[in-house]
């Protein structure tokens, strides 16, 4: 199977999204990336915010996202999230953010002023939080819990065998112990697994057993594309067949949610799993 092509999105809409975030300057991984769903989910009131500015102090070979030195946050970014987020009139949000391990909160204050900000404009918002992994400290996570999001979300992105290679600067059992510490508070914890990066089909089931027991109940399956010939390579495209498997797989081993093709990313239709 060839690289998978995407019907072009809609210009007007995709021009609407983009004026309203540089009125405000503020980054959308949906642009970042350049993600081929960002006009079906804005098209639902949906998007996904990309917080503490578009460059990154790790630096993954799957990600499209900057590896530099950070500029420094904007003290007014969460208050113009929450006007964009009207402007747009979004019903569902989620929020991301490059890694910061330059600042000493390594970025939590900024997650939890912009879910305040939100909810004190509208409650009725749904805000997911899809963090970093703030290299397991628990005096930090018990800070993105206590913000009380309507999910939590923290991507595991490949196998534990190919995970080092992937991200050098991550850890495959500190992104379990994120979950896991997120799914004790009881809020609803999201993870997402690329494909495609050399895994064996059995690595991808015990990646799932060990989310599973982890306590994630939600999870996205995606096919891993490469942003250039500087990162990853792709090893195998997979099939919408093998999609469909894996997400019966999924199901079967006790997800209460599965998105599982090879076009689904982290965020895709995250307001209606």
């Amino acid at each position: 199977m060839g690289k998978p092509k995407v019907k072009a999105p809609s210009y007007e809409l995709l021009s609407f999204v983009s004026s309203v975030l540089e009125k405000y300057s503020l980054h959308s991984i949906c642009e970042k990336s350049a993600c081929p769903n960002r006009a079906e989910c804005f098209s639902r009131n949906t998007a996904t915010f990309m917080i503490m500015g578009d460059k990154c102090t790790r630096d993954c070979r799957f990600c499209s996202v900057t590896f530099a030195k950070p500029d420094r946050t904007d003290q007014n970014e969460y208050k113009n999230i929450a006007k964009a987020v009207k402007e747009l009139n979004l019903k569902y949000v989620v929020i991301t953010s490059v890694d910061r391990d330059d600042l000493k909160d390594l970025g939590v204050s900024s997650f939890v002023k912009s879910v305040c900000e939100i909810k004190k404009r509208d409650r009725n918002i749904k805000i997911e939080l899809l963090t970093p992994d703030f290299k397991a400290r628990e005096e930090l996570l018990d800070i993105i819990i206590s913000s009380k999001p309507y999910k939590l979300a923290h991507n595991i992105e490949t196998v534990k065998r190919v995970s080092k290679k992937v991200m050098p600067q991550c850890n495959y059992e500190k992104s379990l112990k994120v979950l896991r510490y997120y799914a004790k508070s009881g809020i609803l914890t999201k993870s997402s697994l690329m494909v495609g990066l050399g895994e064996k089909r059995e690595e991808i089931f015990e990646t799932l057993d060990d989310l599973l027991k982890a306590g994630v109940r939600q999870i996205t399956i995606g096919q891993y594309l490469s942003p250039s010939s500087n990162h990853c390579p792709v090893c195998k495209y997979y099939t919408e067949d093998e999609f469909a498997k894996l997400k019966e797989k999924a199901l079967k081993m006790g997800f209460e949610a599965v998105q599982s093709g090879v076009l689904v990313r982290s965020s895709y239709y995250a307001d209606k799993l």
